[in-house]
């Protein structure tokens, strides 16, 4: 029986200006029906590319220097997608193979309702009407755990949270129910009970359907709890496939084993994390050897009344999610809900929650990006509430925020040396522009990145890559409070072990205080000194780290820690 898709011998390369760049070298697999395979590697190793190649979607200077992309929509028939035309592959996408694509925020058109724009591909693929599209829509937002479905049908995707939107592309990519499904990173802006359940409903759809599934991720515990066999990927080759087990327990390339090896879930909180250089310029003793290497001095007594640094009382945010004919709000989305919290000098305090429950909302706020509802903010006993707009200038120097988004928080039209150059102008930090250069060159490279990568766009950078660029950007102020907001989520193990030591190793340095926000609650336990745990606009729990992440009080909080994938275990 022939496979569902077989790629053979592919390669591509990006012809610019400074000659052909090889991004997929001679790269060979196949993916049979009823079979999920995990695709694995760093930010850049060629994953992406060789999804978007399947569904012919690079862009113009890429080039197919060799190989071919065969699908075999039945068993009779196999075709070449490299030598097929625009119309034959309009019809195959989100049809026959479907795709959930990495960043849902750029994904989504903004102008349109997230309902009207699922509807749209089941009409366009299965000519019905728009009235049993939007019933068939509808059902989808129910199967994929979306609140309220019925209203979400008619929401714009800024009128939703990271985490819903990620479950809208799902549903637009499984609402034709596809021969093959390519997830790249579907499940990244996810909380740990929502992702449990997508990757539920994946395996329970490509049973019931036969569906071959191509899941893309950087998250090795994921790949233990969904694929049958997965393919390491490094500098646009294949290192290493092979079933899940015995790959991931039994690995022969030094880069398959630095990848299990940079989980923060495998190392304490004391421990500098590994990385992938670790591996493969060192010999096993001095690997073990930077592994142990401690990066965290705690501070004895930090929790006084005079090192708090952050106090909010009674905070509350609420947005109007009804109004009557003359504007009036009817009733509110309580995102932030009465909270009250402080925050210490020096302190890495994590956030945690379900998507919707409000933690972007709370950090934003506390910066007065979201203009409060009610209650007070003390930042360094200064009340926030109180400033003006221009006296917050000044004190947003020390209060820096790292998005969630990258992509949509970096202006397309500038360089990234212009981006980061631009709080340093705006705050007369450095200056003469030789010396500005300097100053981001360094950054560049205290995130893992290049001084060549100085002149270059965002759309020429991978997404991990992109998160760096705006780490480093924060980081240029050397701000002493930092709001970080899934800052590692669409980072790869080995990089976000980089920045985790980053982080550690600048907050050691500058002392600078952290509010660390993420649904990676393994990743939050490694890098906190305590944890918050938000439900619902409200604080449910918090604690030090390790009291929570092993011992928590209250039911949501281990349901939480439940979900979390275990990956493989010996």
């Amino acid at each position: 029986m022939s496979p569902l898709l077989s790629i053979k011998d592919l390669s591509v390369e990006f012809v610019s200006e400074n000659g052909k760049i090889p991004a997929l070298k001679n790269i060979s697999f196949d993916v049979h029906r009823g079979e999920i395979v995990a695709l694995v590697g760093e930010s850049g190793s060629g994953k992406s590319v060789t999804s978007l190649s399947i569904l012919q979607l690079l862009p113009h200077s890429a080039r197919f220097s060799s190989g071919q992309i065969l699908f075999s929509e039945n068993e009779n028939t196999q075709e070449d997608l490299l030598q097929k035309d625009a119309s034959f592959l309009q019809e195959l996408r989100g049809n026959k193979i479907a795709m959930i694509f990495q960043e849902p925020m750029t994904s989504l058109n903004p102008v349109l309702t997230c309902g009207m724009q699922v509807a749209e591909a089941i009409q366009r693929h299965q000519k019905i009407s728009f009235e049993q599209a939007k019933e068939k829509t509808i059902s989808w937002f129910q199967k994929v755990k979306l609140p309220e479905p019925a209203n979400i049908f008619n929401r714009y995707p800024h009128q939703i949270s990271g985490g819903q939107k990620q479950r809208v592309m799902i549903a637009m990519a499984m609402s034709c129910e596809p021969s093959l499904l390519i997830c790249d990173e579907p499940t990244t802006a996810l909380d740990v009970t929502v992702q449990k359940a997508i990757l539920e409903l994946i395996k329970e759809l490509q049973q019931q359907s036969d569906m071959g599934v191509i899941f893309i991720t950087h998250d090795l515990g994921l790949v233990g709890e969904i694929a049958g066999r997965a393919m390491v990927m490094y500098h646009g080759g294949i290192v290493e496939q092979g079933p899940v087990r015995d790959l991931f327990l039994h690995a022969k390339h030094p880069y398959t084993k630095a990848l299990m090896a940079c989980r923060p879930a495998n190392h304490k909180k004391t421990e500098r994390l590994p990385v992938v250089s670790d591996f493969l310029n060192t010999d096993d003793s001095a690997r073990v050897h930077i592994s142990k290497t401690a990066v965290i001095n705690k501070e004895q007594n930090i929790h006084s009344e005079n090192s708090v640094l952050l106090r909010a009382e009674n905070l509350s945010v609420w947005f109007p999610s009804k109004k009557n004919f003359f504007g009036k709000p009817l009733s509110y989305n309580r995102a932030v809900d009465d909270v009250s919290f402080e925050v210490f000098r020096g302190e890495t305090l994590g956030l945690v929650g379900e998507s919707g429950c409000g933690k972007t909302t709370l950090g934003r706020t506390l910066l007065r990006l979201i203009e409060p509802t009610s209650g007070k903010i003390f930042y360094d006993h200064i009340d926030l509430t109180l400033q003006k707009k221009e006296d917050l200038i000044s004190l947003r120097k020390n209060i820096q925020i790292v998005f969630q988004d990258p992509y949509s928080s970096l202006n397309p039209r500038l360089t990234i040396g212009s981006s980061i150059t631009e709080p340093l102008k705006v705050h007369g930090i450095v200056s003469g522009q030789k010396a500005r250069k300097e100053k981001v060159v360094e950054l560049l490279e205290k995130v893992g990145l290049k001084a060549e990568h100085f002149s270059r766009y965002p759309h020429e950078f991978s997404g991990g890559q992109r998160q760096r660029i705006v780490i480093a950007r924060a980081l240029a102020l050397s701000p002493s409070f930092l709001v970080c907001d899934e800052s590692v989520s669409a980072l790869d193990v080995s990089v976000q072990a980089q920045v985790l030591n980053l982080l550690n190793d600048l907050k050691k340095e500058y002392g600078f205080t952290i509010i660390f926000i993420s649904h990676d609650l393994s990743v939050v336990h490694y890098i906190s000194d305590r944890i918050m745990v938000m439900n619902k606009g409200k604080i449910e729990e918090t604690g030090p780290a390790d009291k929570v992440y092993t011992d928590p009080v209250s039911d949501y909080t281990k349901r939480l820690i439940a979900s979390i994938p275990r990956g493989i275990v010996a």
